[in-house]
């Protein structure tokens, strides 16, 4: 019944990985277009299926795997530097900034009245 061998084991699993993320880490892409965030989840599943299908599945969680590594070096690294919390992104001012968001997000919603 419960079986590994087939490619819905690498869906599973890399879908498990971006829910995680995005529960866990969501707050960083609060204003990313949702179409951006599908783009990459399904650009995730394409690679992890396609390295899996020519190089099998230890290649596959391998490469996976060590795409991880830029994301810690920017939360750990690279946000502390410029004064930003790299695990709650705060302060939002800083992090708006240093991601090229327009700060006053409450703008957009003022300028509709």
């Amino acid at each position: 019944m419960w079986e590994t061998d087939s490619l819905w084991f690498e869906v599973a699993i890399t879908s498990m990985v971006i829910a995680l993320g995005h529960i866990l880490l969501g707050h960083f892409e609060e204003r990313t277009p949702r179409v951006r965030k599908l783009v990459k989840y399904l650009l995730s599943l394409i690679v992890v299926i396609g390295l899996s299908l020519y190089f099998g599945r230890t290649v596959a969680f391998t490469v996976y795997a060590l795409l991880f590594i830029p994301v810690l070096y920017i939360h750990i690294v690279m946000l502390p530097r410029k004064g930003i919390n790299g695990w709650t992104g705060e302060p939002k001012s800083k992090y708006y900034e240093y991601r090229g968001w327009d700060k006053d997000i409450f703008k957009s919603e003022e300028q509709n009245k």
